[in-house]
């Protein structure tokens, strides 16, 4: 008997998953949850339709649109269209393995686990900044820790998918309306900070910081980066 290790996942596999990622969005049991409902029934309005399916995107490495929920509108029908999309994702061929010589000890191999990470309160911010600016598909400078959410281009719709891959980075479990309390970089920061119990580090000299490595990455000349540091100094 041949043990295909390769066959695609099935739609009977992948619905508990979006049932539970369903219920996670919605707050409710996902036992409760009818996969014949359709999603609008549910009480799934725009903006968890954002979360939930940039939450499913994260799980299983598609790339599907909040706008597919519209063509496929029960948990049972999207849990056959996530199917299809993973499918259609080119797999990763794996390196071929390298025998070691006979002579060559042989070193085990030790898996790391990746657990939620606390990630220093400086590093925090640089995280944010990062996914926020895939989202907004903008460069990292153009981005102000201060600046609030709004005034970057973060609407409802992105806001959740920023939140989605917030709470995926940092093993939390927060709701679209954190960005709300908490409306720059540097406030989400420290709130995630807490949460994770990573220390902070002052702004400033995270700007400078920061100043420093676009002037490293060619990013800045030495006269730009001559122009913004006295005011990314000030404390």
């Amino acid at each position: 008997m041949t043990n295909d290790r390769s066959a695609p996942p099935r739609a009977a596999d992948v619905l508990p998953d979006l049932i539970g990622v369903l219920g996670d969005v919605l707050r409710v049991d996902p036992q409760k949850i009818d996969p014949e409902q359709t999603f609008q029934f549910l009480g799934l309005d725009s903006l968890l339709i954002a979360e939930f399916v940039a939450v499913v995107n994260a799980r299983h490495g598609t790339g599907l649109c909040a706008s597919d929920l519209y063509d496929h509108p029960t948990p049972a029908a999207f849990a056959r269209e996530v199917v299809r999309a993973a499918s259609a994702v080119p797999a990763v061929e794996a390196a071929p393995a390298v025998r070691p010589a006979a002579a060559d000890p042989v070193v085990p191999v030790v898996p790391v686990v990746r657990a939620a990470p606390a990630v220093p309160g400086r590093e925090i911010v640089d995280v944010l900044r990062e996914q926020l600016t895939a989202i907004l598909c903008c460069d990292s400078w153009d981005v102000d820790a201060d600046t609030p959410f709004p005034r970057l281009g973060v609407d409802s719709l992105l806001g959740a998918e920023f939140v989605a891959v917030v709470n995926r980075v940092f093993g939390l479990n927060e709701r679209a309306v954190v960005l709300h309390e908490y409306p720059t970089l540097d406030a989400l920061a420290s709130y995630v900070a807490q949460r994770t119990g990573a220390p902070t580090t002052p702004p400033a000299v995270r700007e400078l910081e920061l100043l420093l490595d676009a002037l490293h990455d060619g990013r800045l000349s030495v006269a730009e980066a001559l122009v913004l540091l006295p005011r990314r100094a000030q404390v």
